[in-house]
């Protein structure tokens, strides 16, 4: 790859790319850290390619990689985002992903819509957690791809240290299936003592390629440079040779054979197209002026003839609206229309835009289609079936979108005026509804508990609040019945700054931050009594209702019992269930703190009545009255809502997650091993303890830790804290 002759076509500047022929498409994800470089390489791959001018812009004066103004202001990406280019008649579709961890749900989308991922590795931050734990992900379901390591320029970065770092955290039990196919070469050494990269040494071909004018120029190595080229050349190509579909090659390698050039890079593209080795390179942007940046078009050969064609690609499972399975040959351009939406935003000029991966049949303009979203209702988004039509495709340069005539299966296009299609749901035909299974999107498990600023916000909160979900299937929103709060659930705190920021400048809507608030419940810890006397003569229709009742404990979960043991009529039949009702309804508000009352038995075993003033209004109040006097006299404790933990956590941290967890007031339930170097933590831990936690744990375990939670019960609180949640009642009150 970059190792014989070819020519190649650049795409011209801003001209929309569509392709016709699934074969002529490439679908690549990057991935990697935060600040590895990724955007800076898409803008440099677009440069080679001629999606841009010398200048790195666009028609319109733009940068191929211009983002909201979000991005902008934050500094980093916060969206996955699409830059087409074409290299020898190859349209590449490149997917950037952000890196941050708050951002996963970009990158998983990425990993749907993609066929094979380059993973961008900074030369002086290394390999983090998070981005091995990507990689696994791919590893599971086969998808094929390559490491380009960043930042040579850096002080003390080093290739091939680097490289063995990759080998190590990458290769797995086969090391040697993570191998370079370019060395870089340096230049003369600079007044800092630091030699700059200025070209690349092909291992396969024995060629130079220098970078230093700023446009690519081949030649012969050296004599003195051919024992190094030697060295990392014959491990290269065992490397090669072990992953060939031929067996009888490496014997007749290590027999001493000459194993032609040609043999090599075919059996090298198989291996890198079924995801078995993976080739390290090296990339560095352009200089200024300059036509090409270090390695861009290595790389660009690399994903044209190694990585594979979304024929390529296995379906996700396919079924007909009611849950039947579908069949479905992959990429067939002639196939039912089966289609995703990957991702959702606004532009301010046209509106709402789908990001949309083809997988069979042909997307047109003005087509009608179904819409299909199933399977999200506990994040917002409700099931829902409807028929669109579709508006504009087109495909993204810069800030601009330039119209394209069609999508085939295979391709990525930006699809214009889906008012009701969300993130995750399925396009097919009309007469032809199908949906696609979704892939996994991680919880949101950080509450930000908001309310309107102003009574105009209020009006619009709503309609801001539905728009920012559909874009986003990894926030979710809640309607919290009991706190009465309004709660989106974000990833971390900057998902949740850029929530914040979208509802202002996307949706005009301002909105204040509250502290969250966990769902209470009270309960009584002994038995009681309580007579509620509502007894009113004076002016007009009297009102008179005595009731007595008697309180005991239940079982957790159990709710609230009401049971009538009044004997001799004192209490009418026909009053019984008002004060059923008023006792509920006292419950509901609480009688200590203002929490819902729970796990009780009521009984009512006395009361009077009066034969004119007695009314279902009077014996309501009376009910109410005579729980609020048990409760005075009883012991009452407050429950808090306990959630079972699981926290997958490299073996490194487990101690200090342990550690952590017990500090919560957490009960620690066992642990087991999963895998190799990682093992599964189970506790449980009052709510009260891990509303940040999504925070706390990807400090402590530098991101190489996940969790998730669920509602085990509710169970009393220590009496200290109980204490003080009364107080706080008491002063809001």
């Amino acid at each position: 790859m970059g190792d014989k002759a070819q020519t190649h076509h650049p795409g011209a500047a801003g001209r929309a790319l569509a392709a016709d022929r699934p074969a002529s498409i490439r679908n690549v994800v990057l991935v990697g850290h935060s600040g590895s470089g990724k955007t800076t390489l898409v803008e440099a791959l677009a440069l080679t390619a001629g999606a841009v001018n010398r200048a790195g812009r666009v028609e319109d004066g733009g940068t191929v990689s211009d983002h909201d103004d979000i991005e902008h202001r934050q500094q980093r990406s916060v969206q996955l985002s699409l830059v087409p280019v074409e290299w020898d008649g190859i349209k590449v579709n490149l997917l950037d992903t952000p890196g941050y961890a708050d951002f996963v749900g970009e990158l998983r989308a990425g990993l749907r819509a993609a066929d094979a991922a380059l993973f961008v590795v900074s030369a002086s931050d290394g390999v983090d957690g998070s981005t091995r734990m990507v990689w696994e992900e791919c590893a599971a379901v086969g998808m094929p791809r390559a490491i380009v390591i960043t930042h040579l320029e850096a002080a003390r970065a080093d290739f091939e240290e680097m490289t063995r770092i990759c080998a190590e955290a990458f290769g797995g039990d086969d090391p040697d299936a993570v191998l370079p196919l370019y060395l870089p070469l340096r230049g003369p050494e600079g007044p800092d003592g630091h030699a700059p990269v200025t070209g690349l040494v092909g291992l396969l071909s024995r060629k130079l390629f220098d970078y230093s004018t700023g446009e690519r120029k081949e030649s012969e190595p050296g004599e003195d440079q051919l024992p190094d080229i030697e060295e990392a050349r014959n491990r290269l190509i065992e490397g090669i040779i072990a992953e060939s579909e031929d067996e009888t090659l490496m014997d007749r390698y290590l027999g001493g054979e000459q194993v032609e050039v040609k043999t090599l890079i075919e059996d090298l593209e198989r291996a890198v197209g079924r995801g078995s080795f993976f080739p390290v390179l090296a990339a560095a942007p352009a200089a200024e002026g300059a036509r090409q940046g270090l390695g861009t078009v290595e790389l660009l050969e690399l994903v044209t003839r190694g990585f594979p064609t979304p024929f390529e690609h296995p379906l996700p499972g396919v079924t007909t609206v009611d849950g039947e399975p579908r069949e479905l040959k992959p990429c067939d351009t002639d196939g039912p229309l089966v289609a995703e939406v990957v991702k959702t935003s606004s532009d301010p000029y046209v509106g709402r835009l789908s990001l949309v991966r083809v997988f069979s049949g042909t997307l047109r303009p003005d087509q009608t289609v179904h819409v299909s979203g199933h399977g999200l209702a506990d994040r917002g988004h409700e099931d829902h079936d409807v028929d669109e039509k579709v508006g504009a495709l087109s495909m993204p340069f810069g800030k601009q979108q330039r119209p394209v005539t069609h999508a085939v299966a295979g391709d990525l296009v930006c699809v214009a005026k889906l008012g009701r299609a969300e993130t995750g749901d399925t396009l097919s035909a009309k007469d032809d509804p199908l949906l696609m299974e979704p892939w996994q999107m991680p919880d949101p498990l950080l509450p930000l508990a908001i309310h309107a600023h102003s009574k105009a916000d209020e009006d619009k909160l709503s309609q801001g609040l539905s728009r920012l979900v559909a874009e986003d299937p990894t926030m979710r929103l809640e309607q919290n019945q009991d706190t009465h709060q309004v709660v989106l659930w974000c990833l971390g705190e900057a998902h949740a700054d850029v929530a914040l920021e979208r509802l202002r400048s996307r949706y005009g809507v301002q909105v204040d931050v509250v502290p969250h608030r966990v769902s209470l419940r009270e309960t009584f810890a002994t038995r009681a009594t309580g007579r509620g006397r509502h007894v009113k003569q004076s002016g007009g229709h009297g009102q008179y209702a005595i009731c007595e009742i008697e309180v005991e404990p239940l079982p957790g979960g159990s709710g609230i019992e009401f049971v009538d043991k009044v004997v001799g009529g004192a209490v009418p039949r026909q009053f019984i269930p008002s004060v059923e009702k008023g006792v509920r309804a006292q419950a509901a508000k609480g009688v200590a703190a203002g929490y819902p009352l729970v796990d009780v038995r009521v009984t009512l075993v006395d009361g009077k009545a009066h034969s004119v003033d007695s009314s279902d209004a009077a014996f309501q109040t009376a009910g109410a009255l005579a729980l609020r006097e048990a409760a005075a006299d009883a012991r009452i404790h407050l429950l808090e809502p306990v959630a079972e933990v699981t926290v997958l956590v490299g073996d490194d941290y487990v101690g200090a997650v342990m550690s952590d967890l017990s500090s919560r007031r957490g009960r620690l339930l066992g642990t087991e091993q999963v895998g190799t170097g990682r093992t599964l933590i189970r506790a449980e831990v009052p709510e009260f303890e891990i509303g940040r936690y999504t925070v706390d744990l990807r400090s402590l375990s530098h991101g190489t830790a996940r969790f998730d939670r669920g509602y085990a019960r509710h169970e009393p609180m220590p009496p200290q804290i109980a204490e003080r949640i009364r107080e706080q009642a008491g002063d809001e009150a």
